[in-house]
């Protein structure tokens, strides 16, 4: 059995680079100013025509995780033109003023789309994470979370994570990332996370001045494996 893993870019080469150390699938932003913005649909087009490997898109247009009508409109404008331009899924997510999940924006955001997407790490600024998580089960066609279990990052939210995932349903959909270190990955993988995300650790020097190193990228790819058939006892 092998996990996902998903690797951020911000280019073309990124992506390629990506897919021939072996990721699964690309988060694709177009600057990770603010955590990462959205990319112009152009850019979207670009990758898609470079590269076979899994698309995402950020779908995300300010600092925070918070928005309004108008923005909204223009977001999923913005989302028709990425799957339009070959885009396979999306990555979104947005917290009300009570920092709580918005679930009514969410649900206007993705209401007119028929592609898988990701709710990304809003989910780990949320004042209650129990009552965020059990609205995210009910929304359609949700298939990962990317968690760090702490807006501090995985190295602060390890144990909520592995607390999470014994839930199958969140062990299901929990991509671990925000920090990720090679130290992790056992606790995640023993504990049933199955899908794991990547940014600076795919760079030369952590940077993300240098493009997706093919080599960094095929290191993971072999320690997740690795992993995961350790938890698994060796099935395949």
């Amino acid at each position: 059995m092998s996990g996902l893993l998903e690797v951020i870019a911000l280019h073309a080469a990124d992506a390629e680079r990506a897919e021939a150390g072996g990721a699964d699938r690309v988060e694709l932003c177009g600057t990770l100013d603010e955590g990462g913005l959205s990319p112009e649909p152009a850019l979207v087009a670009k990758v898609r025509a470079a590269t076979s490997i899994q698309l995402r898109v950020m779908v995300r247009l300010r600092a925070g995780f918070g928005t309004d009508g108008g923005e909204v409109t223009r977001l999923k404008g913005l989302m028709a033109s990425y799957a339009d331009a070959g885009a396979d899924g999306m990555i979104l997510g947005y917290l009300n003023g009570l920092g709580e999940v918005d679930g009514q924006v969410v649900g206007e955001l993705i209401a007119d789309g028929d592609w898988p997407w990701t709710f990304h790490r809003a989910i780990d600024s949320c004042l209650l994470p129990d009552r965020g998580w059990a609205l995210l089960r009910r929304l359609p066609r949700l298939d990962q979370v990317l968690t760090a279990g702490s807006p501090r990052g995985l190295a602060h939210g390890l144990d909520d994570l592995v607390q999470r995932a014994r839930d199958p349903w969140q062990a299901g959909v929990i991509m671990a990332g925000g920090g990720l270190h090679p130290d992790h990955v056992p606790w995640l993988a023993r504990a049933g996370v199955r899908a794991f995300h990547i940014g600076t650790p795919a760079r030369p020097q952590g940077s993300y001045k240098a493009y997706v190193d093919v080599d960094l990228v095929r290191s993971w790819r072999r320690l997740i494996d690795t992993e995961i058939r350790h938890a698994t006892g060796g099935m395949s």
